[in-house]
């Protein structure tokens, strides 16, 4: 799969995270059973920056929350994505905020669905995944894609959709470049270490995203000055609320309208939510179901393809290029019954 080389030092991480998890599950789940109201609700956050920048930023929101539906919220914080997944999984956490791919994984492996998709402070619900290098450094593109094993190269998490699934679907896949023949060194990161290995010359080029570089650019101006972007890829969908399916159907309901109608409106309330909003980088929230994860489908089939025809296995290519033209018809239909705007 997606650049397995690369990534085998991250997995094994991620493998013992999920094991702690596991093992964490063995015991009693203070929340709820499935479908009772729940006495507690354990909140996800895919720390792609450090936890101790992003926490004070979500707990006004999940205090907000938990004054809205009645039942208190803690957050959960965890450095890699399998361990979020996981984590809802074995129902040690019932809601959280995923990235499109974990956001799929999680419908695939931990009985969750999608209540609902991030908006950004300009209004969109996309992003865009970006190569960074050091500012001044002279290295471009071209020199990027020449794959002359001088470069060291900063790589996402394995399940990060702008860190690993974005670069490879759109930039290295299609040129048949495989990150750990290319590169002289290939280390896993999170973004924000991705900046700070760039901007301070650790790596030489590096995958990050366009929020996260507003984050370091707010958090950190002197080392976001030190970088600069290379490669933009096309919008990819922004992130996304997730809950477990057999959360009481109340409570889910109560956690929805919470999500869909914060900062909207009039009034000292609604401005306050507003700049809690502001924090995060978010304009707010719109509905969303399973369906808007059906770009991560197709680009996910895409890589599939591609690592098939790589290793040459005709039954294996057959059965994924059949895969791949289903999910993109499926999309196309979609996206025809869809009401212009």
């Amino acid at each position: 799969m997606i650049g397995r080389r690369i990534l085998t030092g991250l997995s094994l991480t991620a493998i013992a995270g999920a094991a702690l998890v596991s093992l964490a599950a063995c015991g009693d789940n203070p929340s709820t059973q499935a479908g009772d109201k729940p006495k507690e609700l354990t909140f996800s956050i895919l720390s792609a920056e450090n936890q101790q920048s992003m926490g004070p930023l979500w707990q006004p929101l999940l205090d907000d929350m938990s004054k809205q539906i009645g039942v208190p919220v803690k957050p959960y914080f965890a450095t890699n994505y399998t361990s979020l997944i996981e984590a809802m999984r074995f129902n040690q956490v019932q809601v959280g905020w995923f990235s499109a791919l974990p956001a799929l994984e999680a419908t695939r492996r931990a009985d969750a669905q999608v209540l609902g998709r991030v908006v950004d402070a300009g209004g969109e619900d996309s992003y865009r995944s970006v190569l960074i290098v050091r500012k001044g450094s002279g290295i471009t593109l071209d020199k990027v894609l020449a794959c002359d094993k001088t470069l060291t190269f900063g790589i996402g998490d394995a399940k990060s959709t702008s860190g690993t699934l974005a670069p490879m679907t759109y930039l290295f896949t299609p040129r048949n470049i495989e990150p750990a023949a290319c590169f002289k060194a290939v280390r896993a990161a999170n973004h924000q270490a991705n900046v700070f290995a760039v901007a301070n010359g650790l790596v030489d080029v590096a995958t990050n995203n366009t929020v996260g570089l507003l984050f370091a650019g707010r958090q950190n101006p002197q080392i976001a000055e030190k970088v600069e972007v290379i490669w933009r890829s096309p919008p990819i969908p922004e992130s996304s609320i997730v809950a477990r399916k057999d959360l009481d159907p109340a409570v889910k309901e109560k956690m929805r309208q919470f999500f869909l109608t914060y900062g909207t409106g009039q009034g000292p309330e609604a401005d306050r939510q507003r700049e809690v909003l502001k924090g995060l980088a978010y304009g707010g929230f719109r509905a969303a179901d399973d369906s808007y994860l059906d770009p991560i489908r197709e680009m996910e089939a895409a890589q599939t393809l591609a690592d098939a025809k790589k290793g040459k296995n005709e039954a294996a290519i057959a059965k994924a290029q059949a895969e791949f033209d289903k999910i993109r018809a499926a999309a196309a239909q979609k996206r025809a019954m869809e009401p212009d705007v």
